[in-house]
């Protein structure tokens, strides 16, 4: 019986390993620091695909420059006539003249559209940085879940070898050790499961921060939950979530863009200054002329609608942006707070009662007042409680890792203040 107590001691010891910081797959790269989550962030946002965007915004400031110019003048040659002494040639410069404000608003519009761009940035920096956060403790949480497995595997396999040697004692059936062999299959193939998980979450961690998988080294802290800020500061700050900047560039740019199709209705001046010699008369004249276009078939009305409407596209737009982020900011908020609240009370009660039932159970089991079954159905409870306890934990950093992408990095409290669960 002496047995099945170093069982218990076994997932015990396990468990208190895990609280202690111990770290899953540390051994492909033992040399190597652990990496925090500032680090993997600052890590994440270093790589190419943030990068590219912070590139886009630079080109869209520097074509506020180039909306800056003025347009180029024309130099034009002409000449009448082919026999010396009888032909004219003509040299002039055509200068076009911006009328209506086209300038100012084409200035306008490539303002509007920089700082769309530098929106964009901002914004992929901040999505970047709440699927580092959420790819961060998926890892930590599957290797948890791993190392459990390995525990509950291990456990199932020397609870068949008590198991088996009870039977040739003949003071349990059979059937009791098939349905320990039973209990192992599953063990590993929880523990399999628990692997690849924990491989994939490596994956998508390293993709993220241009590390390779199996050299993360990480800082184990995934009980230690952030304190989120209230909701109703959460949706005071709304206004300066990525989503509604992005409405409000969109909206800006549309705007701006009315301003530019309303300046192309007045027509451009082309002042033209040159000189002509005539051969007959053996002298040059001054040339000096100046031309506009006549608006009889297109007066840029369709285009003026068009831009218009889009504006109201945009305006809705940025409606519906509000209405959506608030939902979802409120939505997470609340995923937080429940799974918060599940993990703690998970932590605090559900595990430590379902191993004290493991404990009693295991004890009666030595004295015959329970079977083998309620000795397995005890210690599975144990394990789907730290099971339950890890999922809420996940749950809790996932919706963690929306409010920072909905909110941004300062919406909630500095993470020195944490609540343990």
């Amino acid at each position: 019986m002496n047995t099945f107590r170093h069982l218990a001691v076994l997932v015990v010891a396990s468990a208190l390993a895990w609280r202690c910081g111990a770290e899953p797959m540390r051994a492909a790269a033992p040399s190597t620091a652990p990496i925090d989550l500032p680090t993997a962030i600052a890590l994440a946002l270093d790589q190419p695909a943030v990068r590219a965007a912070s590139h886009e915004a630079a080109a869209a400031d520097a074509l506020v420059a180039q909306a800056e110019r003025l347009p180029n003048p024309t130099l034009s040659y002409l000449r009448e006539g082919q026999q010396a002494g009888l032909r004219t040639t003509t040299v002039q410069i055509d200068q076009p003249i911006e009328l209506g404000g086209k300038r100012g608003a084409r200035v306008a519009l490539a303002r509007e559209a920089a700082a769309l761009a530098t929106g964009e940035a901002r914004a992929q920096r901040q999505a970047v940085r709440a699927d580092v956060i959420a790819a961060y403790y998926a890892v930590l949480v599957a290797g948890h879940r791993f190392t459990l497995a390995q525990a509950s595997s291990e456990l199932a396999r020397k609870t068949v070898d008590v198991a088996a040697r009870r039977v040739a004692a003949g003071k349990i059936s059979p059937i009791e050790e098939t349905r320990a062999r039973l209990a192992l299959v599953d063990a590993d193939t929880a523990q399999h499961g628990a692997a690849a998980a924990l491989a994939i979450a490596r994956t998508t961690l390293g993709a993220l921060t241009g590390r390779p998988a199996d050299s993360l080294v990480l800082a184990d802290d995934a009980g230690r939950l952030p304190d989120a800020a209230p909701l109703a500061s959460l949706l005071a700050r709304i206004d300066d979530s990525a989503a509604l900047r992005r409405a409000r560039g969109q909206l800006a740019a549309r705007q701006a863009q009315v301003g530019v199709e309303r300046a192309a209705r007045v027509p451009d001046v082309t002042l033209s200054v040159g000189t002509k010699r005539d051969d007959q008369l053996g002298k040059r004249q001054t040339v000096v002329g100046l031309s506009v276009p006549l608006p009889l078939f297109d007066r840029n009305a369709d285009a003026l609608r068009a831009a218009l409407r889009r504006t109201d596209q945009a305006g809705d737009e940025l409606a519906a942006a509000a209405t959506a982020t608030t939902a979802a900011l409120t939505s997470a908020h609340t995923r937080y707070m429940t799974a918060q609240r599940a993990a703690q009370l998970l932590r605090d009660d559900v595990v430590p009662n379902a191993q004290a039932a493991y404990e009693q159970t295991l004890k009666g089991f030595e004295y015959g007042k329970f079977s083998f079954l309620d000795v397995e159905s005890a210690q599975r409870t144990w394990y789907g409680a730290q099971l339950r306890q890890w999922d809420s934990v996940e749950n809790a950093w996932r919706a963690y890792a929306d409010i920072e992408r909905l909110a941004g990095a300062t919406a909630t409290t500095a993470t020195a203040q944490r609540t343990r669960n």
